[in-house]
């Protein structure tokens, strides 16, 4: 049988990951257990910690992850990557070198003959206002060739450690409870949004860290496929059932 997978939240080459090569390993690992039966495959967002593409220059790293989304892509599956806050400046170097296609929004989508919104889960819903206005930054055009402007040497340093910042300064307590304030967030959305798309049947988010499902009017279904620092998580679609899932690492 067919399958559509969803992934989010890998957040490779992130400082606070200790052993970088062995994390990526298992991406690769599950990417490779998937080829057979999978026919879409949805990357939604933050699968990478930090990414500025230039013109004619790429990060350095993720060579065998990169590579497998290659093979699978060669064999026939199809790749959808939604930019997050982390990965957000994927320009065309992955879509034409690995054949994938990037999407900058949420969308709807259809996923083996069933209307889905996809999305990241940064660009929907309540955000607070610093955080709007910073995500707008990220994704301006005449911020970007600023940002671009600036050597290598002092923006990689700085936006990872700004990653590692934000990761480490939040106790567990504070962590948990704004996951459980952006889920409630992310339900609300879907209630409203599905009075204006009566024909999305499924919402699935990343972003939040937090590997959930929960049940909708109409049968309809809301999945955050929660990530892969720490839950190694992600979700399936068979056609007719949304279902999540551990990956033994």
């Amino acid at each position: 049988m067919k399958r559509a997978y969803f992934i989010s939240d890998a957040h490779l080459g992130a400082h606070y990951i200790k052993d970088k090569r062995k994390h990526e390993g298992f991406l690769v690992r599950f990417l490779d257990s998937i080829k057979d039966d999978a026919t879409e495959l949805y990357l939604l967002g933050d699968i990478l910690d930090y990414w500025y593409e230039y013109k004619n220059v790429v990060p350095r790293g993720h060579v065998r992850f990169l590579g497998k989304l290659a093979e699978l892509s060669d064999a026939g599956v199809k790749i959808f990557w939604f930019t997050g806050n982390h990965d957000v400046w994927l320009f065309d170097y992955l879509a034409n070198e690995v054949g994938l296609t990037v999407v900058k929004d949420n969308t709807i989508m259809d996923v083996l003959g069933t209307k889905f919104l996809l999305s990241h889960g940064d660009d929907v819903g309540y955000q607070k206002p610093m955080y709007r206005f910073t995500r707008w930054c990220f994704y301006n055009r005449v911020c970007q060739w600023l940002y671009a402007g600036v050597h290598p040497r002092w923006t990689h340093p700085i936006a990872t450690g700004w990653s590692k910042q934000n990761r480490i300064s939040r106790s567990e307590k504070k962590e948990n409870n704004l996951k459980e304030v952006c889920c409630k967030r992310l339900e609300t959305f879907c209630n409203e949004h599905l009075s204006q798309h009566p024909e999305v049947q499924h919402y699935v988010f990343g972003h939040v860290h937090l590997a959930r499902q929960l049940s909708l009017p109409g049968d309809r279904t809301m999945t955050i496929i929660g990530d892969w620092i720490h839950q190694f998580t992600y979700a399936t679609f068979d056609g007719y059932v949304v279902e999540l899932h551990k990956f033994d690492v």
